[in-house]
């Protein structure tokens, strides 16, 4: 038999960390250019495939959502792409999938994005259905009324089968109050069914427009010419013509209080824990993603590894990192049978209490960082995922340096950075406002030794109490 060399696990992780080095990311060249009417058009020439990636972005989002009609700049993204131009529902989605293109569009908190791919052959198409999107949508009245059918069924259908995919919209609702950042980018049954066709339309004029777009491709295209293209299609179009959303910081919530969303008879008991975290431009992201790794950000995670792997107490447990402009939360979320509520909840608790008491050895520092050095290209290999980074990097105002130095940060982190930035972001018990939704009844006694319960019913059309 050959002999077989066992090298020592310092000198194997260091091998895997100058691996893991090798692939920092660089990000390509971009052609970037302001129309007179302030339309920001960013151009990425990535010739390895004839497809082109599209990402256009409208800033405002569901900040920019009237108080009573939460959910409105969402129906306005869903119903864009049914019906555009000389074009219906129909025969818009047909244009689209008669080329084997993709084309949609979404709301987000702070914006309303169009993500698109299609072959290159097919730009001038991508360009008159984009065109007409942002500028000649139908608007259809019936179609509207599906769309917001649907998503109310939708919320319903969650409260009934699966209601911890709604636990971090209560989450946000607990935390943030009245803050833009409390309101469900979905809406809800209530705010929903209250939106009209007037409100849509309204919300198109006051809040769509070139002022607040950005469009960037990347991909299989001559970029002088894309320009030509793009600029003969927007340069024409009116700004919006409301005020754009400008969001405050939000102020510290008082933690040590439980709101407990009653689902009688629930089998099962979800719990987020919550507190203000930092802003998309938090100077010590590499660090923070170190540390949420190992905190809660993987299988072997410590959150995952005592309630999961080690007391069975759950199928899952991480730790959320929710950054936005000026601010974001930060939480735990998990489940676990009604029994063992606190059980699961005082065993996240402990091992937060342990992340500020002891950070991270140098051992496991080392495994996070090849984890996330080994994930992070995988983020910028198709022109659709560089049109994301480059719309994104524009939105928030962020130098390319966001991505290019990120690697280097992560190799520079150290222990001692890390525990700097534990104290920094991370939350103490008594910090954290804690959401419980389960049988109300069976853990209401017993939840209430985390603070003040506040109770909503899971019937409740709204998510904050």
């Amino acid at each position: 038999m050959a002999n077989i060399r066992v090298l020592p696990l310092t000198a194997v992780l260091l091998l895997i960390a100058h691996l893991a080095e090798a692939q920092n990311v660089t990000l390509p060249a971009i052609e970037r250019v302001v129309l007179a009417n302030g339309a920001v058009l960013i151009l990425n020439e990535k010739h390895d495939v004839p497809m082109i990636g599209l990402e256009a972005v409208l800033r405002g989002g569901g900040v920019a959502d009237p108080p009573d009609k939460r959910g409105l700049a969402s129906l306005f993204a869903a119903l864009i792409a049914k019906g555009a131009g000389d074009r219906d529902a129909a025969a818009f989605a047909e244009a689209i999938d008669s080329v084997g293109g993709i084309l949609s569009a979404s709301a987000e908190q702070e914006s309303i994005s169009i993500s698109g791919e299609f072959l290159s052959r097919d730009a001038d198409l991508m360009v008159e259905l984009l065109a007409d999107m942002l500028q000649r949508p139908v608007l259809d009245r019936d179609e509207l009324s599906k769309i917001r059918e649907r998503k109310i069924n939708t919320l319903l259908s969650a409260k009934d089968s699966d209601p911890g995919k709604l636990l971090p919209i209560y989450g946000s609702a607990f935390l943030f109050g009245e803050h833009p950042y409390g309101n469900s980018v979905g809406g809800s049954e209530s705010s929903l069914a209250d939106i009209t066709h007037a409100d849509v339309r309204n919300y198109y004029e006051r809040q769509v427009g070139s002022d607040r777009l950005i469009i960037v491709l990347s991909g299989d295209f001559d970029a002088a010419e894309m320009q030509a293209k793009l600029d003969a299609a927007f340069r024409d179009w009116r700004p919006a013509t409301g005020e754009f959303a400008e969001i405050e910081v939000p102020v510290a919530a008082p933690g040590g209080r439980v709101l407990l969303v009653d689902k009688p008879g629930a089998a099962q008991t979800y719990f987020w824990l919550g507190s203000i975290g930092v802003a998309r431009s938090y100077e010590h992201r590499p660090d923070l993603d170190l540390a949420n790794t190992v905190f809660g950000g993987r299988f072997t995670s410590m959150l995952n590894t005592a309630l999961r792997i080690e007391s069975g107490l759950t199928y899952g447990a991480r730790s959320l990192l929710g950054r936005l402009s000026v601010s974001g939360s930060i939480a735990i979320y998990s489940f676990t049978e009604t029994a063992s509520t606190t059980d699961a909840i005082d065993m996240a608790l402990s091992l937060l209490a342990q992340l500020h008491d002891s950070g991270i050895n140098d051992e496991t520092l080392s495994s996070a960082r090849n984890y996330v050095l080994g994930q992070f290209p995988m983020a910028f290999e198709t022109a659709s995922q560089l049109a994301g980074v480059f719309a994104s990097l524009e939105a928030n105002d962020l130098e390319r340096s966001y991505i290019d130095d990120y690697g280097t940060a992560l190799t520079d982190a150290d222990v001692a950075s890390i525990a700097t930035v534990i104290d920094d972001v991370y939350p103490h018990e008594q910090d954290l406002v804690f959401v419980v939704l389960g049988d109300a009844d069976a853990i209401r006694e017993t939840v209430s030794k985390y603070g003040e319960v506040t109770e909503l019913s899971i019937t409740v059309p709204h998510f904050r109490p």
